[in-house]
């Protein structure tokens, strides 16, 4: 039997776009139920400003949780700078994903750096904490809201070796805005690991165009190390415009048990833990003809 790892990133992605803030306590019953389904790899917040995000305001208070709970869970959070990466470490936080966007429009929008500065910031980071596992998050890595879809996958190999040569081994590229095709995929997908055989590489796919699915599985069947999704297909980035929800967990756990696939993940438990979950989000929507929850629109 295949083995994949399923990624769950609603903890941050799922939540941080919700206009109304959702109190720790649900923020832990979600995660909660993400555990009991069998998910044993969970993004649960993230360390940003919270002025910028209120939605991650709680981060301290929900990775010291989280941590003490699941020690020997797979969980990490998402830093954008050196300050977020500082307070990762002092709640315990032992993994973490800076994120640097391919498209230097988006990377201004979304962290307001400058690659250079960026990729400064985060030789720093590598620098000042040895100890925490960096994952790099390539942001627009198949195409950008202002910049259009990337076509040559040259500009992505040369700025994924800017981390590596950083000592940065794990990738994880991002639609952000859904832009991608599944013969896009399987090409950069071939070029990166081509390039960096060593490396481990995850993908993360929005589901602004319904490809949600197919541009995963054709990562899956291009060897990709890890799948990223969230609960209820919730999601979407406040500073890429167009930006949708994430391929749904749920959906993505169906899909893979029934051809074969490994995940260790109960579907009717995930099934029940994203009904539950638009139980407790105010105005969430539930829809159970394509087991589907749809998120806050993007701004």
């Amino acid at each position: 039997m295949k083995k994949i790892d399923v990624i769950e990133v609603g903890p941050r992605d799922g939540f941080q776009n919700l206009p109304d803030y959702l109190p720790v306590s649900d923020k832990l019953t979600v995660i909660d139920s993400l555990v009991q389904s069998g998910v044993k790899h969970i993004q649960i917040t993230s360390f940003v400003n919270p002025k910028a995000i209120p939605q991650m305001k709680d981060a301290g208070e929900v990775a010291r949780a989280c941590l003490w709970k699941y020690p020997e869970l797979d969980l990490f959070a998402l830093i954008p700078n050196f300050r977020g990466a500082q307070s990762a470490r002092e709640a315990g936080m032992k993994k973490v994903t800076n994120v640097i966007s391919l498209s230097v429009s988006h990377n201004k929008a979304n962290i307001n750096r400058t690659h250079d500065e960026s990729f400064a910031e985060l030789a720093k980071i590598k620098e000042s904490f040895p100890e925490l596992d960096v994952c790099l998050d390539v942001a627009t890595a198949f195409g950008c809201p202002f910049e259009g879809k990337f076509r040559r996958v040259e500009p992505l190999l040369g700025f994924l070796q800017r981390a590596w040569d950083l000592g940065v081994t794990t990738f994880n590229l991002c639609d952000t805005v859904g832009l991608a095709d599944p013969a896009q995929v399987r090409l950069f997908l071939q070029a990166v690991k081509e390039k960096f055989p060593a490396a481990r590489v995850e993908i993360h796919i929005h589901d602004t165009r319904n490809m949600g699915l197919v541009n995963t599985l054709a990562a899956v069947e291009s060897g990709i190390d890890g799948v990223q999704a969230t609960l209820g297909g919730l999601g979407g980035c406040p500073f890429a415009p167009g930006a949708s929800g994430n391929t749904a967990t749920e959906d993505l756990v169906l899909m893979l048990n029934e051809m074969g696939y490994e995940t260790g993940i109960s579907f009717e438990k995930i099934l029940a833990a994203a009904k539950a979950e638009d139980q407790m989000i105010p105005n969430g929507i539930y829809s159970g003809h394509n087991i589907r929850i749809k998120g806050s629109p993007c701004c």
